[in-house]
């Protein structure tokens, strides 16, 4: 598959820089729905994979050009798998301070013991008159007791993955780029794309 222009489907500056990032090494131009002016679209879907093709899907049909969208959240064991893929909505405002809070409360408040928490994410590649592809990820790890880091975004500060005793947030964007659940899904895509 040859694809030259990019957009992808999000407003998330923290997200298009890490997915820009992933993406240099196949030399694609990368924008954004907000360089484009298109609007989010509203995730209706129950698993990272619906509102993943969703998102792709609509924004492709817009704009006539393939367009990649990721679906990704932070899944707490304790918690029954939540907030998952309403981990951005769980926030507060979309204040992912708030959120950690929120979580570390709900945490506490629980019965349950158990940190264990993974990172999901679902890309899904739409590009005009082509079946829509699909690629997952996943990094498993466990929820800090307190936010650590001041790198990353949304709920970087309070995962820790497995094999690593920092959070993403402390351990900054050269390391978490080579082991996230977006990396993970990433790899399979760019596989793909060669």
């Amino acid at each position: 598959m040859k694809i030259t222009k990019l957009v992808v489907a999000s407003h998330n500056a923290g997200k298009i820089a890490e997915i820009k990032a992933l993406m240099s090494p196949l030399h694609i131009e990368v924008c954004s729905a907000s360089d484009l002016r298109l609007d989010d679209v509203e995730e209706t879907g129950t698993t990272f994979e619906e509102n993943a093709r969703l998102k792709a899907d609509t924004l492709s049909l817009k704009c006539g050009l393939p367009c990649l969208a990721d679906d990704s959240g932070l899944c707490v064991d304790a918690l029954n798998g939540r907030p998952g893929v309403y981990s951005a909505r769980y926030a507060p405002e979309r204040d992912f301070k708030k959120g950690m809070q929120k979580l570390l409360e709900e945490i506490k408040s629980s019965s349950s013991s158990n940190r264990k928490a993974h990172f999901s994410c679902c890309l899904a590649l739409a590009c005009p008159n082509q079946k829509t592809l699909v690629f997952e990820g996943r990094v498993d790890g466990v929820i800090a007791e307190h936010p650590q880091g001041k790198l990353g975004f949304g709920y970087d500060p309070i995962f820790i993955p497995d094999g690593f005793d920092k959070t993403f947030a402390e351990l900054g964007d050269d390391v978490k780029n080579k082991i996230s659940h977006r990396r993970r899904a990433f790899e399979k895509l760019l596989l793909e794309l060669r």
